[in-house]
C-alpha cells in the first residue's frame, strides 16, 4: 500500500528530527531579530490575549501563589523561541527577572536547550518560577510563539539535512505571517536555513507578472528593458530575474542579472538552465519544492532553493508548559 506523499514527508521529518536529536551537535551562532521588534510583537500578543487581565487566575488564584513549571517537548525537534518565551512570562509579570535563574519578585526562566539545538522528545527545556498569576496569564502565549518558531526551525533543518554533499542552499519566501516575519525569518536560521531577502525593499526581483508589465515581445526587447531598469537601481542593489521557461535564460543573462530564479522548472530542465548560466549568476530553484523533492532538485547543481512552505506550512511542534510544584 503507498504511503500519501504528506505522510511520507512527515515520517521523513520526524526520522530526521530523532537522527539530530542523537547527534546533539553544538549549535552555531546565530544573529537574533532586533530586540524591539520581538518586544514589540510580544506585548501586542500579551495585550489581544489579557487586554483587560487574567479575569480567571485574578479570581480563583491567590496574588502571593507561586509556582515551577518546565517547558516540557512532547516530540523530537529544534529549538527556537527561547528569547521570546522569556519575555513573554517577564512581561505578564513585573519585569525584573533577567532570566538568568536568579531569585526575585519576578518570574525567572532558565533554559536548558540553546536556539539552534536539537532535542529529543521527553526533554526538559526550560526551567519558569515566579508568581502563579503571572506565569498562568503567559503560558498560551509564549507556547504559542515557541511552538510556531520550533516547528519552523524543526521543517527546515528537515530540508537542509537533505541537501548534504550539494551546493544547495535552503532559503526562505515572503510568504510569511504578516507580522512575524522577523521571528519566522529566525526560526528558518536556526534550522540551518538561510533568509531570502527580507522585504520589498531589499533587493530587485522581476517575476513573471513583473515581466509581463514590461511587455517586452521578443528576446531583445527583454534585454534592453531589463538594462534600462537596472540602470536606475543603486550599484548596492542585488537584482534577481524569475524565468519559466529555458529560452528566457540568454536574455535574461544578458542583461547582467546576479541570481536567475527557475521557476517550476522540471528536473531535466533545472540541469539544463544550470548548464546554460554557466556560473555567469546565481541559479535558484523555486515551485513545487516538496521535502521529499529536496535531494533531488539540489543534485541538479542549483545555489540556492527557495521554499515558501518553511514558514506558510509548518505546523507547531507540540511543546507543554508542566505545572510542578509549588516555587
Amino acid at each position: 500500500m503507498s504511503v500519501p506523499a504528506t505522510l511520507q514527508s512527515e515520517m521523513l521529518q520526524d526520522e530526521t528530527v530523532r537522527a539530530d536529536a542523537a547527534a546533539q551537535p553544538k549549535p552555531p551562532e546565530i544573529a537574533k531579530p532586533p530586540a524591539e521588534a520581538v518586544e514589540r510583537i510580544v506585548r501586542m500578543a500579551l495585550a489581544e490575549d489579557a487586554p483587560w487581565g487574567d479575569i480567571t487566575a485574578q479570581t480563583f488564584v491567590a496574588e502571593e501563589a507561586r509556582l515551577q513549571a518546565q517547558l516540557v517537548a512532547r516530540e523530537a525537534g529544534v529549538l527556537c523561541g527561547s528569547d521570546v518565551f522569556t519575555l513573554a512570562m517577564h512581561l505578564a509579570g513585573d519585569g525584573s527577572s533577567k532570566g538568568d535563574g536568579s531569585k526575585g519578585d519576578g518570574i525567572s526562566v532558565r533554559f536548558e536547550v540553546a536556539d539552534g539545538a536539537h532535542f529529543a522528545a521527553g526533554a526538559t527545556l526550560a526551567t519558569v518560577r515566579g508568581p502563579a498569576r503571572a506565569i498562568l496569564q503567559a503560558e498560551r502565549v509564549a507556547l504559542n510563539l515557541v511552538q510556531r518558531l520550533c516547528g519552523i526551525a524543526t521543517l527546515t533543518a528537515a530540508y537542509v539535512r537533505e541537501t548534504e554533499g550539494t551546493r544547495a542552499r535552503i532559503t526562505d519566501t515572503r510568504k510569511t505571517t504578516p507580522g512575524l516575519r522577523v521571528l519566522e525569518r529566525y526560526a528558518v536560521r536556526c534550522g540551518g536555513g538561510h533568509n531570502h531577502r527580507f522585504s520589498l525593499s531589499d533587493a530587485a526581483m522581476v517575476k513573471d507578472n513583473h515581466l509581463a508589465a514590461l511587455a517586452a515581445e521578443d528576446a531583445a526587447a527583454l534585454t534592453r528593458a531589463l538594462r534600462d531598469a537596472r540602470s536606475r537601481l543603486p550599484h548596492t542593489v542585488h537584482f534577481e530575474v524569475e524565468v519559466d521557461r529555458l529560452s528566457q535564460i540568454e536574455p535574461v543573462l544578458a542583461a547582467g542579472v546576479d541570481t536567475v530564479l527557475l521557476d517550476n522548472f522540471s528536473l531535466d530542465d533545472l540541469r539544463r538552465g544550470v548548464r546554460r548560466v554557466a556560473g555567469r549568476a546565481r541559479v535558484e530553484a523555486s515551485g513545487g519544492v516538496r521535502l521529499e523533492r529536496i535531494r533531488e532538485i539540489a543534485a541538479t547543481g542549483v545555489d540556492l532553493i527557495s521554499v515558501g512552505a518553511l514558514t506558510h506550512s509548518a505546523r507547531a511542534l507540540d511543546l507543554g508548559l508542566d505545572i510542578g510544584t509549588r516555587d
